[in-house]
């Protein structure tokens, strides 16, 4: 499950990878049970180290469906695709569940608020519906993702 990553990463950055990878496959073909598997074994990782590598994947991808710039309404467009969608075959997801994993990504999220992380599966079918429109495959961006917390959490502060 973890061999597709590389052998230097932690076991639970490949574990993370792997699982996120298989969850957003699943999603693109809608398959129920594959997708619960994946969402399962991610819920059993570290829910900061998750949402870290989510929130990366969401940004960049957005960052890159909208060179000049996102507007409010890109971001609607993103939610209300993704709910129609996800609601097509997967009705335990909820919107504010997509709205939590769509300001953590672009850091907007009311800090003041202690609100629960949003479910993985918010985070993937997001992602799932973001690779569709950018036609790409999760594993560039999972690594990219995985990089940049490496990196982020190997800097020091000043």
């Amino acid at each position: 499950m973890t061999s597709d990553w590389p052998h230097d990463w932690p076991l639970t950055a490949r574990t993370i990878a792997a699982a996120t990878d298989d969850a957003i496959a699943a999603a693109t073909a809608r398959s129920v049970e594959p997708f619960a598997d994946a969402i399962e074994t991610l819920t059993s990782e570290d829910p900061a180290q998750v949402g870290l590598v989510h929130a990366e994947m969401v940004r960049s991808l957005l960052e890159e469906l909208h060179p000049d710039g996102l507007t409010g309404e890109d971001v609607q467009d993103a939610l209300t695709r993704t709910v129609r969608s996800a609601a097509e075959w997967n009705p335990s997801v909820d919107v504010d569940g997509f709205v939590e994993v769509l300001t953590g990504a672009l850091g907007v999220a009311d800090t003041e608020e202690r609100r629960p992380r949003p479910r993985p599966e918010h985070a993937v079918l997001l992602m799932a519906d973001l690779l569709v429109r950018r036609k790409a495959s999760g594993k560039l961006y999972i690594r990219r993702a995985v990089a940049e917390v490496q990196r982020a959490q190997t800097m020091e502060m000043p």
